[in-house]
């Protein structure tokens, strides 16, 4: 996604998530968004959309993109949103091992759950190099959505075995975003980089 982007002349700055607390990447977000000029247009994977929601109030930003990604309410939390039965993943339950206060996907079960259509070698890759998911992360609510506010685009992944395509269905026209869908997994943004693209109007500046 980075290489599209910067090839179609993008300016595009990203967010290194240490998923331990919500307001800790909000603010992480907020500091890369202010060293761009102009709008930005915040893009949210999975948990990331949790994060966009909440920073995307700032008056920089100009919409979200929503990649199967959680848009919650206010006083939502992913906590809150996957104790829903339908909200709930195939995968998770089986493959979510936790440590102390963090999480991790059972390297075992990681392609299956996540990454299904990524080919095998760069699955293991995405395995062993995940991000640990704070308990604290995972409980953040939200403030006040930025989708109220500002136009969203959500690609909804309709193989999907985290987040159920249901869910992201149902969350996307929540927030009244503009929805595209495509068959793949959960790590649709390294199986198939180009149709997130299809989702959103060009903004002219990109954070992801």
């Amino acid at each position: 996604m980075y290489k599209i982007l910067r090839k179609d002349g993008y300016n595009v700055a990203i967010v290194q998530n240490s998923t331990e607390s919500l307001a800790g990447d909000v603010a992480a977000t907020k500091l890369v968004m202010d060293t761009l000029d102009g709008p930005v247009l915040l893009v949210g994977h999975s948990y990331g959309g949790v994060v966009i929601t909440e920073a995307g109030n700032d008056p920089k930003v100009a919409g979200l993109v929503y990649i199967a990604a959680f848009a919650p309410d206010k006083g939502e939390s992913v906590d809150a949103l996957i104790k829903n039965p339908a909200a709930r993943c195939a995968g998770c339950p089986r493959s979510l091992r936790r440590a102390t206060d963090i999480l991790f996907l059972d390297r075992a079960k990681f392609r299956a759950s996540f990454a299904a259509d990524v080919d095998e070698e760069k699955a293991a890759f995405m395995a062993d190099s995940q991000v640990p998911w704070g308990v604290e992360a995972l409980r953040g609510a939200i403030s006040e959505p930025a989708w109220k506010n500002k136009p969203s685009w959500y690609l909804v992944t309709t193989e999907d075995k985290m987040i159920p395509p249901a869910a992201q269905r149902a969350m996307s026209k929540r927030a009244g975003s503009t929805v595209v869908e495509e068959k793949g997994s959960h790590a649709i943004y390294v199986s198939k980089p180009e149709p997130w693209q299809r989702s959103y109007r060009r903004p002219p500046r990109v954070c992801t």
